[in-house]
């Protein structure tokens, strides 16, 4: 047991078997015998696999044991002895049965939305350390320019991750050999609204960040949370209604079932109208907030940027009357 644990320790096994002495004495007696299984549970996909092969073995040396002890006459009196109620197990959707099957694609579109969220962040956190102040459109035409101001950066983020996007739903299933039904048709009229949201939504939030550094806490600490919300490595039905609500304001909610279904389960865009509906909602929803805070940040800009043109005014002026006083003594 000590040489065992130490090669856990080390990595070399990630689980082992103990038999007890007397585990063959107790089955031949007929008794009840005990088999212990110890697993490394930092590994999940290990401790099932190692847990999972144990049970099944021990459940066939159980069903020879029957047999031994029944005195059938026939094959099939020992398949109604040890197996009364038979079934066969078919997958649905999740063919190989795997976690990462039915997880990493939903992962996949969580990553669009947390590394978009982290960019937007970092560059909106940049510009302020640097105090970049500048007078972007004329007052007259603020909610013109307000408008192009959100259209245009919004145009230069999804088209970026438009392709990055493609690369992670297309690409990284296969790499992996997972199981993908996905139609060009149904990926990027999922991608389109769900890359837009995602865009406004990281614009939109970016007015709270003041320092670099804070949207990367941001990002950490909302990863997991949002992971289980989406009701994909969670049962969507155990989730509480109020928190439910709350994973309706994130895009990754709508977009990760979304894609499950259209990338696992084979279906289309029409199957899917409740999460389609919802992305496109966002997007309007987030669009206009940010254009409110676009603007809101341009007024405080504008209204910064005259008390420092103020200021400077003021200082030259008093500089010059100081110089002609200067002059005036000499």
């Amino acid at each position: 047991m000590d040489e065992a644990k130490m090669l856990i320790a080390k990595q070399v096994v990630h689980g082992y078997l103990y038999f007890p002495k007397d585990f063959e004495r107790k089955l031949f007696r007929g008794e009840q015998a005990n088999v212990s299984v110890f697993c490394d549970m930092s590994l999940m996909l290990t401790y099932k696999a190692i847990y999972q092969t144990a049970l099944t073995v021990s459940q066939y040396i159980n069903a020879r044991i029957q047999i031994a002890g029944s005195h059938n006459f026939t094959n099939y009196d020992d398949e109604v002895t040890t197996k009364p109620l038979d079934f066969d197990e078919v997958p649905i959707f999740n063919t190989t049965g795997g976690y990462g099957n039915a997880v990493l694609p939903g992962v996949l579109m969580l990553i669009l939305q947390q590394t978009l969220l982290l960019g937007i962040g970092l560059a909106a956190g940049t510009a302020r350390e640097n105090n970049r102040y500048q007078d972007l459109v004329p007052i007259s035409k603020h909610y013109v320019g307000i408008f192009r101001i959100v259209l245009g950066k919004a145009l230069c983020y999804f088209m970026v991750y438009m392709v990055m996007g493609t690369y992670l739903a297309l690409a990284v299933p296969r790499m992996f050999g997972f199981t993908s039904m996905l139609t060009a048709v149904n990926l990027f009229g999922l991608l389109i609204p769900y890359i837009v949201a995602s865009t406004c939504f990281g614009m939109a939030l970016s007015c709270i960040v003041r320092y670099r550094e804070n949207v990367m806490l941001l990002v950490v600490f909302t990863s997991v949370p949002l992971l289980f919300l989406t009701g994909i490595s969670w049962p969507q039905s155990n989730i509480p209604g109020v928190w439910q609500g709350i994973s309706w304001l994130f895009p990754s909610t709508f977009g990760v079932r979304g894609f499950l279904r259209l990338n696992s389960m084979g279906a289309n865009l029409s199957d899917i109208l409740t999460e389609y509906q919802a992305l496109w909602l966002q997007v309007v929803a987030y669009f206009f907030l940010t254009c409110a805070v676009y603007r809101s940040q341009l007024k405080h800009t504008r209204t910064h940027a005259a008390s420092r043109i103020d200021m400077i005014k003021q200082k030259a002026k008093e500089a010059k009357q100081r110089k002609a006083v200067d002059a005036t003594t000499t």
